[in-house]
């Protein structure tokens, strides 16, 4: 705050100064409301500047398909990298199938991750997420593909030994916040190995089936084995086994619950924040999407 003093020159009159203590104390006044605005603007410019980056940081969930104005038959351009370069046949069973794993789990992407919870006999608890992993409707069943262990030479792994001896299982939904716990389920545990402990998740009882629920999970599908159908390799032994299981109850948190028009209960993409595997150790999040419609039977027509 500056303070400017104009001195008018002329003739000489006594005139009554102003007591030093009032210039002091507007001096003071001016200063204090001075730097109560300056501070009010600072705020309100850091409200506005925070608000406008947190706009820009936050996920675009929604947008738009790829090519909105296409129409058939348009035939749409292909990338250059694509375009001009050669396809590549590869023969399995020349490749040989334990050497098909990298190119399977990175070009059958994304995919959905299956947390399966199972019980053995004697009453010890598992847990490990499966990516080999899908589901239909009518009935509602989840389709999974559990390797054979390599670690224990070519044996079941837990899972699969355990849903052979009880025939019943939990698939829990994968979401983000909980993704490096389920992670560290996976590792080659020794059977007696509570998983779920070791990880810090959390034990929910099932109603249908004796696996437990994980809290953590905002999905959960009460399983029973309903097939089962056993793979074998080029060289003739075991490498996996195709479990289909019926759900026989769901588990919907509230806070992903969404209902369509007609009444039917869906979960809200934006809210279950899901996760998906890739190739490698790579996974992604489900960060922009949109709607396409399938086309109706008018278009044959046209």
């Amino acid at each position: 705050v500056v303070v400017v003093v104009v001195v008018v020159a002329g003739r000489r009159r006594r005139r009554r100064r102003r007591p030093m203590s009032s210039i002091a104390k507007f001096s003071a006044s001016s200063v204090a409301i001075a730097a109560g605005l300056g501070l009010s603007v600072g705020a309100a410019v850091t409200f506005l500047l925070g608000r406008k980056l947190n706009a820009m940081n936050k996920p675009k969930v929604w947008g738009k398909p790829p090519h909105p104005n296409w129409e058939p038959p348009q035939q749409l351009a292909i990338p250059d990298h694509i375009e001009e370069s050669k396809m590549v046949a590869l023969d399995p069973k020349v490749i040989g199938g334990k050497k098909c794993y990298p190119l399977i789990i990175s070009a059958v992407v994304p995919r959905p991750v299956a947390f399966v919870s199972t019980v053995s006999k004697d009453g010890k608890q598992n847990l490990a997420p499966f990516s080999y992993f899908t589901a239909m409707h009518d009935p509602p069943c989840v389709i999974l593909c559990i390797c054979r262990a390599g670690h224990r030479g070519g044996g079941k792994k837990d899972t699969m030994e355990n849903i052979d001896d009880t025939k019943e299982f939990t698939v829990n939904v994968l979401s983000e916040w909980f993704l490096e716990q389920a992670n560290h389920t996976c590792g080659n545990y020794d059977p007696e190995v509570d998983e779920m402990a070791l990880s810090g998740l959390t034990k929910l009882p099932s109603l249908k089936v004796k696996p437990p629920r994980v809290k953590e999970s905002a999905v959960h599908m009460e399983c029973k084995l309903k097939h089962k159908y056993e793979t074998k390799g080029y060289d003739g032994e075991d490498t996996a086994t195709v479990v289909v299981g019926e759900i026989v109850m769901f588990h919907v948190n509230e806070g992903v619950a969404r209902k369509t028009p007609s009444g039917s209960t869906y979960v809200g993409l934006d809210e279950l924040q899901p996760i998906s595997r890739l190739g490698g150790n790579t996974y992604g999040r489900s960060r922009e999407c949109f709607d396409l419609a399938r086309p109706d039977r008018d278009w044959q027509k046209r």
